[in-house]
Formats: C-alpha cells, structure tokens, sequence
C-alpha cells in the first residue's frame, strides 16, 4: 500500500481529527551511550545528556518539525586541561503528503544541504500498552530498523492526524507523541500541543542549499566518519 493510499484509508476511518496545530517535543541524545570503551575517560568530559526542544507544525498536506532554538555548544574537557566546544549541525524536516516528499534541509561542516527522500511505511507492530501524553491517550508501537540496527518504540494518539511525528518517524495512523531508541539511547517526549491556525510562515518548503539523495549523504557521512576514526577522532 503506498504512502498516500494509507493516508485516505485511515483518515477516512477516524473521525474529529485536527486539521493544524504545533506540537513541541522535548528530545534527549544519551552521548555516553556510543562511547568505546578504550576511551572510557571521555565519559569525565562531556555531559551525559544534550537535550532540546523541537517543534512540529502541521497542516493536512505538509508538516516541518524543527529545533525551537539553537542549543549551547556542548563543552568538553582536553587532555591538557582546556576547554573545547563542540556544535551540533542544524537541520529542519519538511514533508508533503501530495507529492509523499520529504527534504531535511541541513548544516553541515560549514555546508548546506537538501537531503531529498521519499516518504514510506515503517513496518511498525501494534502493542496493547497505552498511557497519557500531552493530555492524550496513546498507544504503543514498535519496530526493529534492520539497516541501522535499532530497537524503535513510538506511543501514538489517534485523536491527531496521522503520520506526523518528530524527525523521520511518522508514519503510523496518528501521532507520535513519544519515542524511544534502543531503549533510552534517543527519546522525544510532546510536552505540548497547540490546536490552532498556523501562522503564515511556520511551514516553508525548504530552498536553501545543494540537493542530494539519501543515499548521497549516507555515503559521505560515512567516509567523514572513516575519516575521523583513523585521525583517532571521536563520533557520537
């Protein structure tokens, strides 16, 4: 079933949906969690935790969720006593659901790119677990990512539109209100939604830098990552 054919289906099956609004997420990166363990001594050096708000804005054709604010460098300790300060690149994800589109448009190593991908199904599980978020109640779900290896768990409300959700993961018959990756390693929580007109800008189609494929970016990520492990780097 394509993108578009399940968005009719199961929005012709629920009922009293919101047609715009914003939702803000409270997201957590556990940067301990990837360290080797030969370099055990960074883990006196950097914080635990990064954490940051994002906000999703939402319409019945298009979505863009993005930071609230450009977060604090994160600091880390040198070996020789220093102070270093490491920045986090940006990014901003839009989607349409006419064209089953998504852009991210991102900042990186003083570059800017249009990374350009197609919209599609997560073969998520459904669970019997529910709980309350945001004032809404919301069901669990859950999936194994077998290109990168990751253990995905969404909570989901049907009382929003479907696929909508924080960064890439939107694609269940409602909102994801919750997430959590490889139990803990990533986590967003909705602390608010906002069920209101959108303002004439919050959502705009990203226009501003070099348009690549996915694929294209994976493969430069990971030769700049190559690079970084034989110059005795470190990644999170």
């Amino acid at each position: 079933m394509s993108f578009v054919m399940a968005a009719a289906v199961w929005c012709s099956e629920l009922h009293a949906q919101v047609a715009e609004g914003v939702i803000r997420y409270e997201y957590s990166l556990d940067m301990h969690r990837n360290i080797p363990p030969e370099r055990e001594e960074l883990k006196g050096m950097i914080p635990q935790f990064r954490k940051q708000d994002f906000v999703l804005a939402f319409n019945t054709q298009e979505r863009l969720y993005k930071a609230v604010e450009e977060e604090e460098p994160v600091s880390m300790q040198g070996r020789g006593g220093g102070r270093m300060t490491m920045r986090w690149p940006t990014s901003e994800t839009y989607v349409s659901l006419a064209d089953q589109q998504r852009i991210v448009a991102m900042e990186m190593m003083g570059r800017n790119y249009l990374i350009v991908d197609t919209v599609s199904l997560a073969p998520w599980r459904l669970g019997n677990e529910f709980m309350d978020i945001a004032g809404y109640r919301c069901q669990m779900a859950w999936y194994t990512d077998t290109v990168t290896q990751q253990e995905i768990t969404a909570w989901f409300t049907v009382g929003l539109q479907p696929f909508l959700g924080p960064d890439r993961y939107a694609s269940l018959p409602g909102a994801i209100l919750a997430l959590d990756i490889n139990n803990g390693e990533q986590v967003w929580v909705a602390r608010s939604v906002q069920i209101r007109p959108l303002n004439r800008n919050e959502i705009r189609k990203p226009s501003r830098g070099e348009v690549i494929s996915r694929q294209q970016f994976n493969k430069m990520m990971e030769e700049q990552r190559e690079r970084m492990r034989q110059g005795g780097g470190f990644r999170f």
